[in-house]
C-alpha cells in the first residue's frame, strides 16, 4: 500500500507530456579514498623507493659534475699543448746561431772566423 502512493505521488509532480524519470540517486562524492592501514603496512617499501631514488638523483649529479671536471681538464690540457708548442718554436728560433750571436754581440762576444784549434800539452816528465 505504501509503494501504491510513492508511485501516485511521482506520477503527480511529473508535468503533463515528459517521460517519467527515476528517482534521484544521492551524489556520490569523488574524493580519494585512501586506506591507511595499507598505507602504514607499506611504509617501509614506500621509504626504500624514497631512499633509492634519492640515491639515483645524487649519482646523477656526481656522474654530471665529474663530466663537467673531465671536460674543464681536457680544455687546460688543450691549452697547455699550446701553450709548449708556442715556448718550444719560441726556444728553437732563439737557439738558431744567429740568433745567438746577436744576443752575445753586447757582452762584446763575436762569431770565430777560423775553426777551433786544439791544444796539446806536453807533461814535464817526459823532458
Amino acid at each position: 500500500m505504501l509503494q501504491e502512493e510513492v508511485i501516485e505521488t511521482n506520477q503527480e509532480e511529473e508535468p503533463a507530456g515528459t517521460e517519467s524519470t527515476p528517482a534521484k540517486e544521492p551524489k556520490r562524492e569523488w574524493r580519494l579514498r585512501i586506506n591507511y592501514r595499507a598505507l602504514v603496512q607499506n611504509l617501509p617499501y614506500i621509504g626504500f623507493l624514497a631512499v633509492l631514488a634519492l640515491v639515483y638523483i645524487a649519482n646523477s649529479h656526481l656522474a654530471e659534475k665529474k663530466i663537467r671536471r673531465i671536460n674543464q681538464l681536457g680544455k687546460e690540457i688543450k691549452e697547455l699543448k699550446w701553450e709548449y708548442i708556442n715556448v718550444k718554436s719560441e726556444l728553437m728560433f732563439r737557439s738558431k746561431m744567429s740568433e745567438v750571436s746577436k744576443s752575445v754581440e753586447q757582452l762584446g762576444l763575436k762569431q770565430l772566423s777560423s775553426p777551433p784549434q786544439k791544444i796539446v800539452l806536453k807533461k814535464e816528465n817526459e823532458k
